[in-house]
């Protein structure tokens, strides 16, 4: 029987992001996934500005880029007419804007990822079953005629709605299925349309929509995802009662005939499609696993929660479950993860997940920002940019008063920082691109320096590799910026975190979110908080 310390069942883009935030902390990994081959069909196509922080931090960012698109914004029309025009922009604060990218792209990226780091998935391998051992998992694994046995320290599942691992934990999947039919296509369209705008178009009688067509721009000249109801020859009946429906039905193929006839109907203007390179049926579920797992096997992506595409949340959701999990599955796996650090992965996503499946039934019904204040709050949130943890148990600390984010909150980016021994200016973020916990100590003074650069000295010295530190010193040009200094010249830092005339820390996480802040901080106050994570040790 094999062994190894994580067995991740699926590699969809959730499964790769776990696997590579595994191997990129040195922790050994097998991936598998039933499918002989990866799917080459854009059945997710909208990544959003959090996303691309993530695959920032992940080193993946590049290459992502490389093969996307812009994604400006939506035109809405409704019988014929322009109605809305919706402008998706965001603070100059956030580093990236929204893009579009299809799914198989993704996983090339997070794929080839992998393999640099010396994993390589295991295709046409598919989990029979599993049992739980007192040090983890005994997997089943089916590959071919044959079945194997593997021994892992923890189960990861990201095999979607029908997952097995989800069923061999017995975890409940509550929700319900839309009785509609829908149908996907990846088409050239000639129109006009201002190239980067989604365009959604509708007719509707006495306030009832009766007709729907979206179209999503994709790489390429004139390329769109185009998703609308299911042509009246290719429905079936609805799905029975507690029926998991949800996600591609490949056995009935749309034509290229279907899709002229609704943008024959519905287009704002005369369009011909052509290059049809895939097409699909597909039923929408929304449901919501009990429990995201603990101990040593776990959920993530549609293994632990489905819900209708709009506004682009599930692929985006699944992956920063991952990015959640994964950097608390190292600290486990290499005996450096305090007591209760992998209860917190259902303390904190699965109320995301449950935050997200009922915000995209209500937006699949009444419209994206149903329930929004204003624009800029709504496009915010579809960023995924407001997501957070307050009320977890790993964050504690300071509330600030001055602005800034609290505990739990997402980490700003600034731009701006200078060294002295780096030409142009340096961004925040460029601060966070490791795989541990990164210390931000404020120096308000130049007078002040010299304690916050020693107390970041300590805090490295204490937690080594699980830990970086960095002094942000307010001074004028000239003030020294060496080693872990940095100088906020522009003063754009202390701004996006709240630092006045007192000296301060924030302690941010792997997944970048804000663990802990404190006014004029001790080592003993940060220990206290790393404590509650990490066990002390190089």
């Amino acid at each position: 029987m094999s062994e190894t310390s994580v067995l991740v069942v699926g590699a969809g883009p959730v499964g790769l992001t776990a696997a590579l935030e595994l191997r990129r902390r040195g922790v050994d990994v097998v991936i598998v996934d039933r499918l002989p081959e990866p799917p080459q069909y854009a059945k997710a196509v909208g990544i959003q500005p959090r996303t691309l922080e993530v695959w920032d931090a992940m080193g993946v960012l590049r290459p992502s880029l490389d093969v996307s698109a812009p994604m400006h914004g939506q035109l809405v029309y409704v019988d014929g007419q322009e109605v809305m025009r919706l402008e998706l922009a965001l603070p100059e604060d956030v580093p990236y804007r929204f893009v579009c990218m299809p799914q198989y792209a993704t996983e090339r990226v997070l794929t080839q990822a992998l393999a640099e780091h010396g994993t390589v998935v295991r295709r046409g391998v598919e989990l029979t079953g599993f049992d739980r051992t007192a040090d983890g998992v005994v997997a089943a694994l089916r590959d071919g005629e044959d079945t194997t046995r593997l021994a892992a320290r923890y189960l990861v599942g990201c095999d979607g709605a029908h997952s097995a691992v989800r069923k061999g934990l017995g975890v409940s999947f509550d929700g319900d299925a839309f009785p509609e039919e829908y149908m996907l296509a990846d088409v050239e369209l000639d129109w006009s349309m201002p190239a980067g705008y989604g365009i959604r178009a509708s007719t509707r009688t006495d306030g009832t929509t009766t007709d729907m067509m979206v179209c999503i721009p994709l790489p390429g000249d004139g390329r769109y995802r185009l998703s609308t109801f299911v042509a009246p020859d290719l429905a079936t009946s609805a799905p029975g009662v507690g029926t998991v429906a949800h996600g591609l039905e490949g056995g009935r193929r749309p034509t290229l005939g279907h899709i002229q006839a609704v943008l024959d109907r519905l287009a704002p203007e005369p369009t011909r499609a052509s290059a049809l390179r895939w097409s699909s049926v597909f039923r929408i579920s929304h449901r919501l696993a009990g429990n995201y797992g603990g101990g040593r096997v776990f959920l993530a992506g549609d293994a632990a929660h489905i819900h209708p595409p709009t506004g682009a949340q599930g692929m985006n959701t699944g992956i920063q479950d991952a990015y959640n999990l994964g950097w608390k599955l190292a600290l486990a796996v290499q005996g450096r993860a305090a007591d209760g650090l992998l209860d917190s992965y259902d303390a904190e996503r699965r109320p995301i997940g449950e935050e997200v499946v009922g915000r995209t039934v209500r937006h699949a019904r009444q419209g994206i920002g149903a329930g929004e204040t204003d624009a800029a709050t709504a496009i915010a949130r579809e960023a995924q940019l407001l997501l957070g943890y307050p009320g977890s148990p790993l964050v504690g600390g300071d509330v600030p008063d001055g602005g800034g984010p609290a505990p739990g909150d997402r980490a700003p980016d600034a731009t701006g920082l200078r060294q002295d021994a780096v030409a142009s200016p340096l961004r925040l973020h460029e601060l966070l691109r490791h795989p541990g916990h990164t210390v931000l100590l404020w120096a308000p003074t130049v007078q002040a320096l010299a304690s916050q650069r020693e107390l970041a000295e300590r805090a490295a010295d204490r937690f080594g590799d699980a830990l970086r530190a960095y002094v942000l010193v307010a001074g004028p040009a000239g003030t020294p910026a060496d080693g872990r200094v940095l100088r906020d010249d522009a003063g754009r830092a202390a701004q996006a975190y709240g630092f006045g005339g007192a000296a301060a820390a924030v302690v941010v996480r792997p997944d970048g979110y804000v663990g802990f802040r404190a006014q004029d901080p001790t080592i003993e106050a940060l220990a206290a908080h790393l404590g509650r994570i990490l066990r002390p040790g190089r």
